[in-house]
């Protein structure tokens, strides 16, 4: 299609046609006949064609696409919570529209998500030829929190435990917003949700030929052993528990952050701060701290939850860490949500051989986004990251700000909501039975959960995180699987940069 519209659009090339007027009657003839001809082109140019319909060529055989419907753009529409009158039993409202027409139609004009969803199809990978069975979704359930049910374009959810503080709360909350987000637009479907840290669904018990499908288990994290789904965590829709606040506004404070403290102008060292008793790995990380005898480049601080929330979270506001030039990624129990605090921060991340991955992480890559720290030889490999990049400080200071890009830009909150859009569809379209709701399941709406059982932080973040109404614009476009011969290269590619980081700690830093 060409740039320009309208009749100037439509005559835009460098030859103008001017037809010759004779006087007398003849002219005035002509003339009307101009004007007819002038007006009917108008006419034309004004409203759009469909494309399937004609195409017009010009003398230099240029196609020009008129499309014949005006679309008026949808008006954003902002639908506030109908909370009840006091005393009187919430209820979900009848009156959220349960389809919505966007503006971008044509799914050439919407833009390619960003690579870490094609992760979707290798995560869906193991029930692509056979499908998912309702038997297989029901043994699932040996460890999960909830089961989530869509239906119709309303969520029911079937408690089997509590979660670890409110994380059920807030998973179940986010999908809540999806739904308002693109409302109608989620197909049927159950799944079963597991809150905890660690993967269950061993790869091993499915490899046998004749050994039924793995039960299909969403959480926060996985690893290469494992199968379970990979889906965003709770802390994107605040975590009350440590005063975090949701991330579309945590984004905007530390992008502030950043802009108030310069990355020339931050502290030369590594920096991390959180609780290391809940892993060996944390606690060897202790040994690489400042002391009388040794520096490793390192400032380490134990995080105490529970003194700070006595004190407001004075200290562990995270737009204000922002102020060394190295921060460190260290795993816990699992995979931690301070990952993407971490990368945000335009410090290089000094990431420490990780175990697990979430939803986006795997796409991250050495050397660009992060610099490979080894876990077995954290203190010298710390040193030697932060000496090579106070002395290579515009090529450290790139990869700081790649990541932070990659963050502010991939990973902002309409990015979220679109992976999890494509990853039920995905997963909806798998499934060889007919969702239905189980008799113990209850229908959850924003309104019963903001307006009725919400309270103090929780009920804060919720609103602050709610979603005004539907998009305006469709979800982004779902990328293509990766073609085994393309993953194969990216994986080698990963591990060859972090063997060559390793051999680089090994010799003068002349050498690289």
């Amino acid at each position: 299609m060409l740039g320009r519209s309208g009749f100037a659009g439509i005559f835009s090339e460098t030859t103008t046609w001017k037809p010759r007027l004779k006087k007398g009657p003849a002219a005035a003839a002509t003339t009307t006949l101009f004007c007819i001809i002038f007006i009917t082109l108008t006419f034309m140019a004004s409203v759009r064609i469909d494309t399937s319909l004609f195409s017009a060529y010009n003398s230099r055989n240029v196609t020009i696409r008129i499309s014949e419907k005006h679309k008026k753009p949808t008006k954003k529409l902002e639908i506030p919570l109908n909370c009840s009158i006091r005393n009187q039993p919430q209820s979900c409202p009848t009156n959220y529209p349960t389809s919505f027409s966007p503006n971008d139609l044509d799914p050439s004009s919407t833009p390619v998500c960003p690579d870490y969803f094609r992760w979707i199809h290798e995560d869906l990978r193991p029930w692509k030829a056979d499908g998912i069975t309702r038997d297989m979704v029901e043994k699932a359930n040996r460890t999960a929190h909830f089961r989530l049910v869509i239906f119709k374009g309303k969520a029911y959810i079937e408690k089997y435990k509590k979660s670890i503080q409110t994380r059920d709360a807030f998973t179940i909350w986010g999908i809540l917003q999806l739904l308002r987000r693109y409302p109608g637009q989620v197909p049927d479907l159950e799944l079963m949700f597991d809150c905890d840290d660690r993967p269950v669904i061993r790869s091993k018990n499915y490899r046998r030929a004749n050994t039924t499908g793995p039960p299909p288990l969403f959480r926060y994290c996985g690893d290469k052993w494992t199968m379970d789904i990979v889906f965003p965590d709770w802390s994107f829709w605040g975590w009350a528990e440590i005063n975090i606040k949701p991330w579309e506004s945590l984004l905007k404070d530390l992008k502030e952050g950043n802009d108030r403290s310069k990355w020339m102008e931050r502290e030369p060292y590594a920096y991390w701060k959180g609780n290391p008793f809940v892993s060996e790995t944390r606690r060897d990380l202790l040994q690489c701290n400042l002391s009388d005898t040794q520096d490793w480049n390192a400032r380490l601080y134990i995080q105490d939850w529970i003194l700070e929330s006595q004190q407001g979270y004075k200290k562990s506001d995270l737009a204000s860490q922002c102020t060394h030039r190295y921060k460190i990624y260290i795993e816990g129990w699992a995979w931690s949500v301070s990952e993407k605090y971490i990368l945000a921060c335009d410090s290089v991340t000094l990431l420490v051989k990780p175990r697990y991955y979430d939803f986006f992480t795997r796409s991250l890559k050495p050397l660009h986004h992060y610099w490979p720290i080894r876990d077995d030889d954290k203190c010298r490999s710390i040193k030697f990251a932060v000496d090579w990049g106070n002395k290579h400080k515009k090529k450290a200071q790139a990869i700081g700000k790649a990541a932070s890009g990659f963050i502010q830009e991939d990973l902002k909150m309409e990015y979220v909501y679109d992976y999890m859009f494509h990853m039920l569809n995905e997963y909806a379209g798998l499934l060889k039975f007919e969702p239905r709701i189980p008799e113990g399941a209850v229908e959850l709406c924003s309104e019963i959960m903001t307006c009725s059982s919400a309270n103090g932080l929780e009920k804060k973040f919720m609103l602050e995180s709610l979603v005004k109404g539907p998009s305006v614009t469709s979800p982004c476009t779902m990328p293509p699987p990766y073609q085994p011969r393309v993953l194969g290269k990216f994986y080698r590619n990963n591990i060859n940069i972090i063997r060559q980081v390793e051999k680089w700690g090994n010799i003068s830093d002349s050498q690289i």
